[in-house]
């Protein structure tokens, strides 16, 4: 019997993981297989020091693609054991060793069927009807981490708002912000960043109150239907701000939009209201100021006969993997 995977698995574990969100697709990891073991290191030639001058989301992102990693090995009938910070390194963020298992259930294989189902739905989303049934399921399926998950009240949505308009306006005259923006939304950026059709146009990001204000890039008129955003609004955080803990958070971040595209709610990452001191006090005061506030996910429901759009792309396998 094998005892661990060899270096096709890992090849096709990675490239399925990395369909994990990163803040503006820039996937700023790196893995290195070594021995039937993969090890995570962030990839400095990535960082976003315009939008991500604290360093967090870099962070946040490798462990959305960390936990992408486990749910696709464990879907392929491998048992993944994570050492996080294993080595003096900084940038080597976690070490995974594979155990062959038993058994594979349905609810494991279907969660690694939604990586490639999810994708980050810019546009208004209808609102759950289902979320009391749901949010249990939800919250088991990451009852052991450290990392607190809020749902928030309708009530408490303008302040959100406000929170989402005072970064704007803060950020109105950062032109290195604004210039990276313009980079990683232009349409000859091939294997990374946003294309034109995964951002609102400029008919539809009145709709969606609480989001990340990108260069309009299109006039479609997609979801009519949907006059405004009814998304629920959720709140990842952790109970400081260390390098370990927002590595959970990513990983829950990871479970939480695998679990909501499960139970076919559409989903979008939101950073922008972490990043800068003023509108992160504004969250954390949402959340009775229990913890550090890593990141918030828009969880709603897109029109049922509405066509999957488009991928967005990434970097090509040899530039995310080496094998030693």
């Amino acid at each position: 019997m094998q005892t661990t995977p060899g270096t096709e698995v890992l090849k096709r574990a990675v490239l399925l993981a990395c369909r994990a969100p990163s803040v503006h697709n820039s996937q700023p990891w790196r893995w290195v297989a070594e021995d039937g073991i993969l090890h995570l290191y962030v990839d400095h030639r990535r960082l976003l020091p315009g939008t991500d001058y604290s360093g967090r989301e870099v962070i946040l992102s490798c462990g959305a693609v960390l936990n992408h990693l486990c749910v696709t090995m464990t879907a392929a009938g491998w048992e993944p054991k994570i050492e996080r910070f294993p080595s003096m390194d900084a940038n080597h963020l976690a070490s995974v060793e594979f155990s062959p298992s038993d058994h594979v259930t349905e609810s494991q294989q279907r969660r690694a069927e939604a990586i490639l189902q999810r994708r980050t739905d810019r546009l208004p989303l209808g609102r759950p009807t289902y979320w009391d049934l749901f949010e249990p399921v939800l919250r088991s399926a990451f009852d052991q981490s450290p990392v607190s998950v809020d749902v928030l009240p309708d009530d408490v949505r303008p302040r959100l708002v406000r929170a989402s308009e005072l970064t704007e306006a803060l950020r109105r005259h950062d032109s290195y912000y604004h210039a990276e923006l313009e980079w990683w939304t232009s349409s000859f950026v091939l294997t990374e960043g946003m294309p034109p059709s995964s951002l609102a146009s400029d008919k539809e990001r009145w709709r969606v109150d609480v989001a990340r204000s990108f260069p309009v890039r299109s006039h479609a008129d997609r979801r009519g239907q949907v006059e405004a955003d009814w998304a629920k609004l959720l709140v990842l955080s952790t109970p400081e701000d260390t390098r370990a803990e927002v590595l959970r958070c990513g990983e829950v971040l990871s479970t939480v939009l695998l679990e909501c595209t499960v139970a076919g709610m559409a989903t979008c990452t939101l950073t922008h209201l972490i990043e800068l001191d003023e509108s992160r006090d504004i969250v954390r005061e949402l959340i009775d100021r229990r913890g550090e506030p890593q990141v918030l996910v828009r969880a709603g429901i897109a029109p049922p006969m509405e066509d999957l759009p488009p991928a967005t792309p990434r970097r090509p396998l040899h530039d995310v993997l080496q094998i030693r």
